[in-house]
Order: structure tokens, then sequence, then C-alpha cells
């Protein structure tokens, strides 16, 4: 959800820019065909920002700028559907539907939206919408990481690490968690110190371990900071 919040910010930030805080100017925006103009209003109704917070419309006007190619609006529907049930549904939330979040993500992804092909990725390889597939997840993911989505990097690289629809490969795993520690991904300085813990991938080195388990923590993840403290 943290990406839904991201995104939506500065796409906020670059429409108050051109249109101000007027809404009725962001309408007449997107009803002459701005799918920038609809998308900010879809994250006006769902964060509740100068309008009273509606779901309903959020994805409406979302719908209407992915329907324009506007694939960063696909992406974020594909989140709602996908992680809906954070909501009250009974308050004007929405319920999970995945086969949705997955329509959406995959045309966000054609669109060479990558993060949209990391979380389709996460719907094949946990089995959600869809028959569990980690040759398609590897697929993705792939795709997510090679177009500098470091989150992708680290997915694919659990799965080298685990053998999960790829061939077991250290070696291969340790490059891909390097990627996401450099792109300040705190799972992948946290694997990647746990190889170097291990001599899985690369060699032997507890002060190595000790330095990217620090990092991990650094950058907040709980298990980093756990590691660190057990290495004297």
């Amino acid at each position: 959800m943290k990406k839904l919040l991201f995104l939506g910010l500065i796409l906020m930030v670059t429409l108050s820019l051109a249109f101000g805080d007027d809404i009725e100017e962001l309408k007449k925006a997107c009803d002459s065909g701005s799918a920038e103009g609809c998308h900010t209003i879809g994250w006006m109704y769902y964060q509740g920002s100068g309008v009273e917070k509606d779901y309903f419309k959020a994805i409406e006007f979302f719908k209407k700028s992915c329907s324009w190619e506007k694939f960063v609006s696909c992406s974020v529907l594909g989140d709602i559907y996908s992680f809906g049930g954070h909501f009250n549904y009974k308050k004007g939330g929405f319920k999970y539907d995945y086969s949705k979040a997955i329509q959406f993500y995959q045309k966000a992804c054609n669109g060479a939206y990558d993060s949209a092909c990391n979380s389709l990725g996460d719907m094949y390889q946990y089995g959600k919408g869809v028959k569990k597939d980690y040759l398609k997840a590897v697929e993705l993911y792939t795709k997510a990481c090679n177009a500098c989505y470091t989150v992708g990097c680290y997915e694919l690289g659990k799965m080298y690490d685990n053998g999960e629809g790829v061939r077991k490969d250290y070696f291969k795993a340790a490059e891909l968690y390097t990627k996401a520690c450099d792109g300040s991904i705190a799972g992948g300085c946290n694997n990647l110190g746990v190889m170097y813990s291990k001599g899985q991938g690369v060699k032997k080195n507890i002060q190595t371990a000790k330095e990217f388990y620090g990092k991990a923590c650094d950058l907040k993840l709980q298990l980093g900071c756990d590691n660190y403290a057990k290495i004297e």
C-alpha cells in the first residue's frame, strides 16, 4: 500500500501545479481526455484530499485513465483489487478481487509499467487468482528486474535461492540480492548477509555478512537487526 500512496503523491503534485486544487478544473481536463487529470481525481477521492473520500468514485476515475493507457492507473487498480480487503466494505471500501487485479496488472505490465510486472509475478508465485506457476513468476520478476525495478530483483533472487521455477543457483541469487540491496531493498541486504554467513554463492565472510545485516537494519528490517545482533 505504500507504493500506492507514493505514486499518488507524485501525480497529485504534478497535476496540482497545472490546475491547482480546483477539482472542477481537473474534471474538465479529464472530460477533455486528460488521463493525468482523471488519475489525479481518482487519487483525490481515494485519499479524501480536497473531496470526501469515496473509493468507488476513485475506481471510476482510475478506470477511465487506465482505458486511455495511463498504465500507472492500471497498476493502481491492480493494487486496489489485490489489497482491497484492508478496507471495511460497509464503510465504503471494497473487497478482494484477484481476477480483476490480474487483469489490470497485466495491462500495466504490457505497457512496460515495471512494478506491475512484479506485482503480477507475486500473483503467480502465490497462486492468487491464478494457478500457482513459478515459471511464470520467474518470467515476470525477470522482466521487472531487467527494467531496474529492484524489488523484482529481490523476488527473483529468492526464486533462485529456493529453486522455485528455476534450478537452484546460489551464485545467481547472490548477484540478484546484490542488485536489490544496492537499490535499498532491505530483504535483499539481509538475504545477502545470510549468503555471506553461510558461504552460499559467495566466499564465506562473517564480517561482510554483518555489514549487510546492518544495512538491512538501517532500512528498518527487524530481521536484519536481529541477525546483526547475533554476530559478536
